[in-house]
C-alpha cells in the first residue's frame, strides 16, 4: 500500500499542539478591514482551536 501524503493546503492552515489539539487562525482578516469595528479586528487576532467535530477530518488531512 502507498503511503498516505498530507493534505498541502491543510499543513499551511494548521498546527497540531503539544496536547493533540488543532490550532487554526481566525477567517476574515486578509482585506477590507477598515470596514470592520474596532472590537471585531480585536477579537479577529490570534489563534483558537478547531471545533471537536471537525478535528478528526483535519488530523486525517495532516496524517496524524
Amino acid at each position: 500500500m502507498p503511503k498516505m501524503k498530507t493534505h498541502s493546503s491543510a499543513k499551511k492552515r494548521f498546527k497540531i499542539t503539544g496536547s493533540g489539539k488543532v490550532k487554526r487562525f481566525q477567517a476574515n482578516t486578509s482585506h477590507r478591514m477598515r470596514n470592520k469595528d474596532k472590537n471585531t479586528k480585536g477579537r479577529l487576532v490570534g489563534s483558537t482551536l478547531v471545533s471537536e467535530a471537525d478535528q478528526k477530518r483535519v488530523k486525517r488531512m495532516l496524517c496524524q
